[in-house]
C-alpha cells in the first residue's frame, strides 16, 4: 500500500483495472486490488435475494408515480459518499438503501417515497459494552428520540468483525445485529441487549454501528461507536 497526495482538489475512491484508490486517517493511499473468497454464507444469499427482490419491486411492482416519486426526493436529498462529498443517489438507490433496511428489520415493504424532503436524524447516544463470558453487547441509545415512539420506525445496529486492542480505524466487515422497532405510545426503553453476531473475547476492541429508519422510508446517515470487550 503507497500513501500518495494528488493536485490540490482532487480525489479519488474506488478500484480502476488492478488498482484501488481509498483513504484513512492518514490520507489518499492506492492498493493493489484483490478479488475476496465469496463464501457465500446465508447471511450473503439472504442479502442478495433482499436487494435482487427490492430490484424486481422497482420494475414489477411500483406505478410509474411511485418511482417518480423516489427519484424526486432521490434528486432533492444529498447523500455522503465515501469521501465526505454530498451526492445525489437514484431514486432505485434510495428505495433499495430504505427497504433493504425495513427488511432485515422484519418491516414491511414501503413502496410510499418520503415527502419530508429530509434525511432521519443519526443516532446521537450510540454507546456500548460487551463481555465474553455472556457474549452479549449491551447498545445504548436515544430512548427519547422521536423515532422510538414511532410505529413502522427502527433502529438497527450492528457488530464489526473484532479486532487487536489497537485497531481504532475500522471500515467493515458488519454483521447484523438486532433492531428496535418504535412503539407508537410505548417507546422502548435503552439498552438493547444484544447477542454477539460474533465470537468476542476479552480486550477485543468492538465496534458497534447503528442507522435510523424512519416510518416514512427516510434513512439517516450511520452512528459508530468503539469500546474494548470485557472479560
Amino acid at each position: 500500500m503507497a500513501l500518495i497526495r494528488y493536485a490540490e482538489g482532487q480525489q479519488r475512491s474506488g478500484s480502476l483495472g488492478a488498482t484501488v484508490y481509498s483513504h484513512n486517517r492518514y490520507g489518499q493511499y492506492v492498493r493493489a486490488r484483490s478479488i475476496p473468497v465469496n463464501p457465500m454464507t446465508a447471511r450473503q444469499v439472504a442479502a442478495r435475494n433482499r436487494v435482487k427482490a427490492l430490484s424486481s419491486a422497482w420494475q414489477n411492482i411500483l406505478i410509474q408515480a411511485e418511482r417518480d416519486a423516489w427519484d424526486l426526493y432521490a434528486d432533492t436529498v444529498g447523500w455522503q459518499n465515501k469521501l465526505g462529498e454530498s451526492v445525489h443517489l437514484t431514486g432505485l438507490n434510495m428505495y433499495v438503501r430504505t427497504n433493504a433496511i425495513a427488511l432485515q428489520a422484519g418491516l414491511a415493504r414501503i413502496d410510499k417515497a418520503p415527502t419530508n424532503f429530509t434525511l432521519a436524524v443519526a443516532e446521537q447516544a450510540l454507546a456500548a459494552t460487551a463481555s465474553e463470558a455472556t457474549q452479549v453487547v449491551t447498545v445504548a441509545y436515544d430512548d427519547l428520540a422521536d423515532w422510538d415512539n414511532e410505529t413502522g420506525a427502527c433502529e438497527v445496529f450492528y457488530l464489526g468483525s473484532p479486532v487487536n486492542s489497537g485497531i481504532t480505524y475500522f471500515n467493515g466487515p458488519w454483521r447484523f445485529g438486532d433492531e428496535v422497532l418504535g412503539v407508537t405510545g410505548a417507546p422502548v426503553a435503552s439498552p438493547l441487549l444484544m447477542a454477539a453476531p460474533y465470537p468476542i473475547a476479552q480486550n477485543n476492541r468492538l465496534h458497534v454501528y447503528s442507522r435510523i429508519m424512519r416510518a416514512d422510508g427516510r434513512l439517516s446517515g450511520p452512528s459508530r461507536c468503539t469500546f474494548l470487550c470485557a472479560a
